[in-house]
Order: structure tokens, then C-alpha cells, then sequence
């Protein structure tokens, strides 16, 4: 019997059953990512989350709404993640000058350098789970994922129950 099953499969022996799925690939390789960038970033006392809303607050006067925005972080993680922040130190919301009702979130200089030590940390993860690749394969698909974010995947579509979105662990977002 066992002879029958194995014949009539359609994964070869030692493969994952969704390897033509494009979100479950997406998805796993996401998600263990994630988990290594958690576990490197423990050190720090930091989460990816947390290194995400930093780098984006660093790039200049930003609100809690508009980081929440680009990082795809809902409104209430945002809040919890911005108390961590201010309560390490790290990281605090100020009036904007522009919208009496906006905070403006200004990274400290303790944030400044935890920030800097989480992107020389991330980096490494990065070239290490990319040195597992061919080197001419590695450019292909950092531009091909950087495509699809900024053009075909770059909007969602309208969904009545959408899925949780993931908060990116990369070291800067666009």
C-alpha cells in the first residue's frame, strides 16, 4: 500500500507540498526571517517591530499615524509599541507643529544607537540567509521582491475579512 501512495503523490519525496505557492513560500521564508531577526535583536532588548518604527522616525518629522501607515502597523500596536519605545528611552512622541492633535515621534540618542547596532545586526542575518543563495541569485530576487512591492503588490486589494498583516523585519521600508 505504501508503494500506491507514493506513486500516485504529486510531491516527490523530501519536498514541501506547496512549493508552487507563491504565498505560502512568501509567507514561511517571512516568518523564519522573522523569528532569527527576533532572536538576534534579543540582545538589544529590541523587537523588528520596534527597529522598524525607529528607522522610519529617524528618517525625518514623521506622526505615530503616518509610521503606522508605512510600516503596516494597526493603530493600536503602534500605541503599545511606541510606550516600549518611550519607556527604554528610546524613542518620543512630541506635538507636531503642524496638527495640534498629531505626535510627531523623535528617536533619541540612545535610540539613535540601538537603532545603528540593530542595522549592523540586521544586516548580518541578512547577508547570511542571502550567502545561502547563488551569488547572481541573490540580486534577482532582492530587485524581483522589490518589484512586486512597488508595483504589482504595492496596494491591497478590497477584502471583507483581510488577513493580519506581518510587521516587516527589514532594516529600512520605503
Amino acid at each position: 500500500m505504501t508503494a500506491t501512495v507514493e506513486q500516485t503523490s504529486k510531491t516527490p519525496a523530501g519536498t514541501e507540498p506547496f512549493s508552487d505557492n507563491l504565498c505560502w513560500l512568501l509567507s514561511r521564508a517571512s516568518h523564519a526571517l522573522s523569528v532569527e531577526l527576533t532572536a538576534a535583536f534579543e540582545q538589544l532588548g529590541l523587537s523588528p517591530r520596534a527597529n522598524c518604527v525607529l528607522r522610519v522616525a529617524l528618517e525625518g518629522e514623521h506622526t505615530q499615524t503616518e509610521i503606522a501607515r508605512r510600516i503596516g502597523l494597526d493603530k493600536t500596536t503602534m500605541v503599545v509599541t511606541l510606550d516600549e519605545l518611550e519607556a527604554a528611552g528610546l524613542a518620543e512622541r512630541r506635538p507636531s507643529p503642524t496638527d495640534r492633535r498629531a505626535r510627531v515621534i523623535a528617536v533619541t540618542k540612545s535610540g539613535e544607537r540601538k537603532a545603528a547596532e540593530a542595522e549592523r545586526i540586521a544586516d548580518r542575518v541578512h547577508a547570511d540567509v542571502l550567502a545561502s543563495l547563488p551569488a547572481g541569485d541573490r540580486e534577482v530576487l532582492l530587485d524581483s521582491l522589490n518589484r512586486l512591492v512597488a508595483e504589482r503588490l504595492s496596494e491591497t486589494v478590497e477584502c471583507s475579512h483581510p488577513p493580519r498583516q506581518r510587521v516587516p523585519s527589514v532594516r529600512s521600508v520605503t
